[in-house]
């Protein structure tokens, strides 16, 4: 299989070689000036370059150049700038180099366009069904970190793993948090055993954007994302506040702060410096089980970051990012280093270290338009050390990546390929109540992604992927994206695709050891991750995105279908109440997802967003078919955000989770209880936030969560007996904390304008 994947990419890349010479073309380089009315000449950035009545062009770069590959029987380029009068330049045989001079239009007196940046925009050009989430978006809602990102999205669902640790997973396509990879600037973020407690490790105010992308991704990317794609864009060296500052504080006792910084040294050399701390120092019990709702302890994160853009090509970049955290929980009266013995206070701690660094490095061929070169590395250091109760959990993680990237294109820029290959080493210590569990796991792999544009109404992206892992042997990946737009503001999209991962069972499950459960891998295999096959799972979706007017106002509408099965899974089962196990998969298991979106500007400043989603998440578990636990069926959701003359904003969300199945346990007067299956209430959640903006450098905030106080009580089946057999702390349906009321303010400091 290796072999024949190999064989497939030096077949394209022969393919690009013979195209590219076989062509009858000839690259123009033109450089385009202004002039102003006073006939001072600077160069153009952004002069756009044309082949006219083709959409062959493309914008100058900062030093007003742009390279145009253009056939023989091209005679005319035209050149344009927004205040300038265009200019058509007559092409000679044989000159290859042009210089444009555009003069500014006197004759226009000033016109003012202005139109409202989307927080959340919905793209119709992309084949990937991708929802792009801009940094005002995330200022909606207090957002701490990444796990607190998402309260004004209803793509995502967020859940508490226990009612001890705090920690909360992502679900996209009713699929747990795993399934979905994350990634930051397309580098796999919260990989391995980081996968559940690294939402905590971003925080908001580093976050500059989001791409998320439902259904399986781009090849380039990797092998394992099944529901999805969550991309974060860091803040960048050049663009924004010199300094900006974040405080926060809430109710129920955090504290945050947050200093961002960053510096241009010249054009093509910048830096910036995040520093995020926070702590958590107020003991709360709302729901009177005598377990602190969320545990005490502090964090401090910092990332540094470099940018260098070389004006040959050559783009480099490298930072590295730190995280220490420490806290405890459990018990009211628990203290840490309290022995974790029967009639002492049931205690949960926990330490834990991450060292990130990555670099970036690029070449964009100028004599060739579209066609780079790249290589991304990333290395990550993660440990942990936690108590629960009497269980201990210690993990150690190592991991390399590698991913070199080539992009070209055949014939014309309409048809682009990306080509190259990846590795990726991680190296995994766990030690959970004594049991030892070790692996090594190498993937090196090649990969190859063709996308055709037949025009603007139709295009495609198909991949494949070659990867051999030295513990499941060779696979491959192939996926297939479609995009059809039979009217202009209207999309019709198609993705299919398959993944494969390899489940870190602990680490993943990891608020199951807040609870007397004990762990049993059935029929494990030797040589294998903890015994168990890797998982494998095909995702089919459709996707109908469509923008209109009501009125004078804008509107959009999303809606979705997709549908995820596994050829291979490993079963978290949970059903029988004392045991935590895992096996392979014998039988079926599917995810039916259906969601529809609407956004809506109702009156002027007054935006809309209305959602539903439906949710048929079914596994087998030991020989019957039954729905997956604590994944509710249907969900609504509303959100508005409206902003005053006087710079006033105002948002509001509201969301519907409906019932749950719970298993191993009955639903009584609201408490859980031991015996039996059945179904968690239903209920809504909501959230308010409002915000006085006094000027571009200054504004305040205050909020409420949860202001009704809704909270699942009972959460914490023998909390009076903490160290017996019944204790299990992880069968979460519902908020895990009451009403928040917190406030905090944003400070910016904007660069002086260079003399």
């Amino acid at each position: 299989m290796k072999q024949r994947v190999i064989l497939v990419l030096l077949s394209c890349l022969l393919m690009v070689v013979f195209e590219a010479n076989a062509q009858h073309t000839r690259n123009i380089a033109v450089t385009v000036r202004l002039v102003n009315d006073k006939g001072a000449r600077e160069l153009a950035e952004g002069a756009t370059v044309a082949i006219p009545g083709t959409e062959t062009g493309g914008f100058t770069d900062k030093y007003g150049q742009f390279m145009l590959l253009v056939p023989d029987n091209i005679l005319w380029l035209v050149a344009s700038y927004t205040g300038y009068t265009p200019d058509t330049v007559l092409l000679q045989p044989g000159i290859n180099e042009y210089s444009i001079e555009l003069a500014m239009l006197r004759s226009l007196k000033e016109v003012v366009i202005s139109e409202k940046v989307k927080t959340t925009e919905m793209s119709l050009i992309d084949p990937l069904n991708t929802l792009k989430i801009g940094g005002t978006e995330l200022l909606k809602a207090a957002c701490c970190n990444l796990s607190e990102s998402f309260e004004t999205t209803p793509s995502v669902d967020v859940a508490f793993t226990d009612a001890v640790t705090g920690y909360k997973q992502v679900r996209l396509l009713g699929l747990a948090g795993p399934y979905t990879l994350v990634t930051q600037e397309n580098i796999p973020e919260l990989h391995g055993l980081a996968a559940i407690t690294g939402l905590t490790f971003t925080p908001g105010p580093w976050i500059e954007s989001m791409q998320l992308t439902k259904g399986t991704g781009s090849v380039v990317n990797g092998f394992e994302s099944v529901a999805g794609q969550i991309n974060i864009e860091l803040l960048k060296p050049f663009d924004g506040e010199k300094w900006f500052f974040n405080l926060y504080q809430s109710s129920q006792g955090r504290t945050e702060a947050n200093v961002n910084y960053r510096h241009r040294f010249r054009k093509n050399l910048g830096t910036n410096l995040l520093v995020h701390a926070s702590s958590q120092y107020l003991k709360l019990d709302q729901n009177k089980d005598h377990f602190l709702d969320q545990p005490l302890g502090s964090q401090f994160n910092i990332l540094n970051r470099w940018i260098y853009n070389d004006p040959k090509g050559w783009m480099l970049q490298a930072g590295v990012k730190f995280l220490y955290a420490q806290g405890y929980g459990g018990e009211w009266d628990y203290k840490p280093g309290d022995p974790q013995t029967e009639g002492n206070p049931w205690g949960y701690q926990y330490t834990t270290l991450r060292l990130e660094d990555w670099a970036k490095i690029a070449r964009v061929f100028s004599s060739r338009p579209a066609t780079s070169l790249g290589l991304q590395l990333s290395n990550v250091n993660y440990y942990q050390d936690a108590v629960y109760g009497p269980r201990e959990y210690t993990c150690l993680q190592n991991s390399f990546y590698a991913n070199l990237i080539f992009q070209t294109y055949i014939n014309t820029t309409n048809n682009t390929l990306k080509t190259g290959m990846s590795f990726s080493m991680d190296k995994y210590y766990e030690d959970f109540a004594g049991g030892i569990y070790n692996r090594n796991e190498m993937v090196p792999g090649v990969f190859c992604e063709y996308a055709l544009k037949f025009s603007d109404q139709f295009n495609l992206i198909a991949g494949l992927r070659g990867d051999y892992d030295n513990i499941y042997g060779a696979f491959a990946t192939p996926r297939l994206h479609l995009r059809y737009a039979p009217f202009k503001r209207t999309t019709l999209r198609a993705s299919a695709g398959r993944a494969e991962r390899t489940a870190n069972i602990l680490a993943e499950n990891i608020g199951y050891m807040a609870s007397s459960r004990q762990i049993n891998i059935e029929n494990p295999v030797p040589g294998k991750a903890y015994g168990l096959n890797p998982e494998v799972a095909w995702n089919a979706g459709l996707n109908l995105a469509h923008k209109f007017k009501i009125g004078l106002r804008e509107a959009a509408i999303g809606l979705d279908y997709y549908y995820t099965w596994f050829q291979s899974q490993v079963v978290v089962d949970i059903n029988d109440p004392g045991f935590l196990s895992f096996y392979n998969l014998q039988g079926r298991s599917f995810a039916n997802s259906f969601s529809a979106q609407l956004d809506y500007e109702l009156i002027h400043n007054l935006n809309l967003r209305l959602a539903y989603r439906y949710f048929q998440v079914m596994t087998t578990y030991t020989g019957t078919l039954e729905e997956k636990p604590f994944v509710p069926a249907n969900r609504a959701f509303l959100n508005a955000d409206y902003a005053t003359r006087n710079k006033w904003k105002f948002d509001y969300t509201i969301q519907f989770v409906g019932t749950q199945r719970t298993p191993g346990v009955t639903h009584i007067h609201g408490g859980l209880y031991p015996g039996g299956v059945n179904q968690s209430p239903s209920y809504i959640v909501m959230n308010a936030q409002v915000t006085k903006v006094f000027s571009d450098l200054f504004e305040v905030y205050a909020g409420c969560e949860n202001p009704f106080n809704y909270m699942q009580h009972d959460a914490i089946i023998g909390a009076s007996d903490a160290f017996g057999p019944e204790f299990d702390a992880s069968l979460i349906w519902g908020p895990m904390m009451g009403r928040n009321i917190y406030s905090g303010l944003r400070y910016r400091i904007k660069e002086k304008p260079a003399r």
